[in-house]
């Protein structure tokens, strides 16, 4: 057993159910759902099998797989998998078949969104868990391809002009990336992320290339992961395209996409180039806390209500980012147990904001649905009173964005603030109005759609949700209230893995 390529199965099975799907032509919709779902399946199965024996108290990489792939160029094929990869696969495996599921319950052509789908989760995990840039970056764009067809053929009426937004905004970014990884193989003759990230710690990158060559090299990496995240100001490709893609692709958008953006800088940016990050702290601060404040106040505005949940994940994913930038500008004597907090809090809500951002999703998705295709904040009124359940699954999904105490959403935002404000106090008091607008706009749509009078498409026939409904919202629910009541589920397995993170010293 030992000797399975396990880590590659956790890549690799989806394709092969992407592959079954595409030899079988004359599958009817309701099979080829099925076998779609049950191979998106796979990876919650593996990723269970892998966790009863990873070994949280060793933060390097675990299950290695290293194969030399192009000796000529020294690439090699390499797969490991941390802490961070763990979380990362698991909420993978979460979010996917739930989302397939719902992707294909209204759709046409079931069998070719199972084979898109399959593909952009296979190319997920690849990213999560590839540890050479070359197939790295050969997952990163192949998830763009699959994610750009779901958009396209599934989505709303400005599906096509979102949908090309969303590509040629982060192969742009993309193109930059590639260009700062060829210039860092020129000179290391290598792109190992273990190697280069050995390099860069010890000063031979800044030796060899000179400080400011290095910081070019620096910033094109950075430019493909902001667009990816988004950063803001590079966030505008974001609101369209969940807002226009149908709902099941836009739990996977939010729940597992948007991840790849924040690992990158975790796994790519901040251990390669940590002098360069630390150098450019105050003013990506600045940036982070524009996500947080302004993502938050943008969805205020909203009345289309995925638009308003999109902006929401800006706000929140930019949490992440404040964290980490406060930490890549910190000093690693003076500031451990700050520095400690905030990455954990940045791996937590990595995981919990792809749960309850993928619960809400698909509640607008059953607004929508229901109504015919409206989801404006003003089309309905009064819908607790018609479908009790489902406004309570709503209220949970909500709160545990707001960060109720009890719900998963808390635990993350708590250490995130508790680190950022012990590392750069004015930064997170200015933070907290990002929380106040979170907390507004979310109250508002509760109360304008769950509550008052039955009013809009909640007053003529409004049922309530139906067994498959019921079976994507119990598991996120239930998540949801179990790493609320014990986080130590979750930050077990990355608090050897912070520890290591919070003493690296931010620069050679």
């Amino acid at each position: 057993m030992s000797n399975l390529p396990l880590l590659s199965l956790v890549i690799f099975v989806p394709w092969a159910g992407a592959l079954l799907l595409a030899m079988l032509p004359r599958l009817s919709g309701h099979a080829a759902k099925i076998i779609a779902v049950a191979f998106s399946l796979s990876t919650l199965a593996l990723g269970l099998f892998l966790l009863p024996g990873f070994n949280p108290e060793f933060s390097g990489y675990q299950w290695p797989e290293h194969h030399v792939w192009i000796q000529a160029l020294n690439v090699h094929y390499r797969l490991g998998l941390d802490g961070l990869s763990l979380l990362l696969v698991l909420l993978t495996g979460i979010v996917s078949p739930l989302a397939l599921a719902a992707a294909a319950r209204d759709a046409r052509d079931v069998r070719l969104l199972g084979v898109l789908f399959l593909v952009l989760q296979g190319s997920a995990l690849g990213v999560f868990l590839a540890l050479d840039f070359f197939h790295w970056f050969i997952f990163w764009e192949l998830s763009l391809v699959p994610a750009f067809f779901l958009i396209r053929l599934w989505g709303g009426a400005g599906a096509g002009r979102a949908a090309y937004q969303f590509v040629i905004y982060t192969i742009a970014g993309s193109a930059f990336m590639l260009l700062a990884f060829a210039a860092l193989y020129t000179a290391a003759g290598t792109l190992d992320f273990t190697e280069l990230a050995y390099l860069g710690s010890t000063g031979q990158l800044a030796a060899h290339f000179g400080p400011k060559a290095l910081m070019l090299v620096f910033l094109g990496v950075f430019l493909g992961l902001a667009v990816k995240v988004p950063l803001f100001p590079f966030h505008t490709w974001l609101p369209p395209a969940y807002a226009e893609a149908p709902t099941g692709v836009s739990m996977f958008l939010t729940g597992v996409m948007s991840k790849m953006g924040v690992y990158g800088f975790l796994r790519l940016l901040w251990p390669i180039f940590p002098a360069q990050l630390h150098a450019c702290a105050g003013p990506l601060l600045w940036l982070a806390l524009g996500g947080v404040v302004l993502g938050a106040f943008a969805a205020i505005r909203q009345t289309d209500l995925k638009r308003m949940v999109a902006y929401s994940s800006v706000n929140h994913l930019s949490y992440c980012l404040l964290a980490l930038f406060a930490v890549a500008g910190a000093d690693v004597a003076l500031d451990g147990p700050a520095r400690a907090a905030a990455l954990t809090g940045t791996l937590l809500q990595m995981f919990n904001h792809g749960l309850s951002a993928a619960a809400l999703f698909y509640g607008i998705g059953v607004l929508e649905r229901r109504a015919g295709g409206l989801r404006g904040l003003n089309d309905f009124g009064g819908v607790r009173t018609a479908a009790p359940v489902f406004a309570g699954f709503c209220g949970i999904a909500m709160f545990s964005s707001v960060g109720l105490p009890g719900l998963n959403g808390f635990v993350g935002e708590f250490l995130i603030f508790r680190g950022v404000f012990g590392l750069v106090p004015h930064l997170a008091a200015i933070a907290t109005l990002g929380l106040l607008a979170t907390a507004l706009f979310y109250l508002t749509f509760w109360q304008r759609v769950f509550h008052g009078p039955r009013a809009g498409v909640a007053r003529g026939e409004f049922r309530d949700l139906d067994a498959g409904e019921l079976l994507t919202f119990i598991p996120l629910v239930a998540l949801m209230f179990l790493y609320g009541v014990l986080p130590h589920l979750l930050t077990g397995l990355v608090n050897p893995l912070v520890t290591t993170w919070a003493n690296l010293p931010p620069h050679p």
